[in-house]
């Protein structure tokens, strides 16, 4: 059965703060046509351009977060909770509005990006969803040593992860992860984002992290998690590390088929891949959905 381009069937509104930032955002998701793709709208801005394309080639900054940027230097940062939201429903099609530099962090994972999407509704397009399927193996190294890479596959996007952390609290983690929307909601989308203690301290110290607390961030301190409640599960932290990917990976801008392959990687390793891909004709092709 054909798969179609997606867009909203209707506006929807959420408030919040950024994390970095601790300033308050708005955020207006509405429908857009076929071809648009994913658009942001920097509302607050108007003596400069304010659109900003949500791809691979606008990624301006990973160290904390993915944050896209246009000629213009007018940014929009933490977008990969969004983005893996958008990814899991499929939609190929938004306007973004923001009213801030920063989307808002909300409970530090994509929960709540699901429900505003089931209540703004989703509907298909009258064009078949195209795909990016990945014909050989794709590798990117730093010079650290840290390695992701890209298999061919036949089957939707499968992520195969792995963390390791000197915090007890967090330790070794892996976990393979296929995509579909069900999967998401059921495995991925819970998953909080998460920092050391001594990481927080350092990011208060430049000023970064004013938004953050204990309703959106799960905090380590060695062996312990400061949260009351604890963990929503024992595998949070690399459903997390699966969740920023699945957002980083939608800057293709359309779904993948392949698998894909991280041990202590992050949003610039995903960038880099997707940028090597796009590299040579011959590492993928593109095909439609039907």
């Amino acid at each position: 059965m054909a798969m179609y381009e997606r867009t909203f069937k209707n506006e929807v509104v959420a408030e919040g703060v950024g994390i970095h930032s601790g300033a308050k955002a708005t955020i207006c998701l509405k429908p857009a046509p076929v071809g648009t793709g994913l658009v942001f709208i920097r509302t607050d801005i108007s003596d400069k351009k304010n659109i900003i394309p949500a791809d691979y080639l606008h990624v301006a900054d990973t160290r904390l977060c993915s944050c896209f940027a246009n000629e213009d230097s007018i940014s929009v940062s933490t977008a990969e909770h969004l983005m893996a939201a958008l990814h899991a429903f499929g939609i190929t099609n938004a306007y973004i509005e923001l009213s801030g530099p920063e989307i808002p962090i909300m409970d530090g994972s994509a929960k709540d990006f699901i429900s505003l999407f089931e209540n703004a509704g989703i509907e298909n397009q009258d064009m078949i969803q195209k795909a990016l399927k990945i014909k050989k193996e794709v590798v990117f190294t730093d010079d650290k040593g840290i390695c992701v890479s890209f298999l061919p596959a036949e089957e939707p996007l499968t992520i195969d992860f792995e963390i390791d952390f000197p915090a007890k609290a967090i330790g070794k983690q892996n976990l393979k992860f296929q995509l579909s929307l069900e999967a998401f909601k059921e495995q991925i989308c819970y998953a909080r984002t998460f920092g050391q203690m001594q990481e927080v301290q350092m990011l208060h110290a430049m000023g970064l992290g004013r938004g953050g607390s204990l309703e959106n961030t799960i905090i380590v301190d060695n062996d312990k998690i400061l949260n009351p409640n604890g963990l929503r599960d024992s595998l949070e932290f690399v459903r997390h590390k699966i969740l920023d990917t699945v957002g980083d990976l939608y800057q293709a801008g359309m779904p993948i088929i392949a698998t894909f392959k991280g041990a202590k990687s992050g949003h610039y390793h995903n960038n880099m891949l997707l940028r090597e891909v796009f590299k040579n004709p011959e590492n993928y092709e593109i095909i439609e959905l039907n």
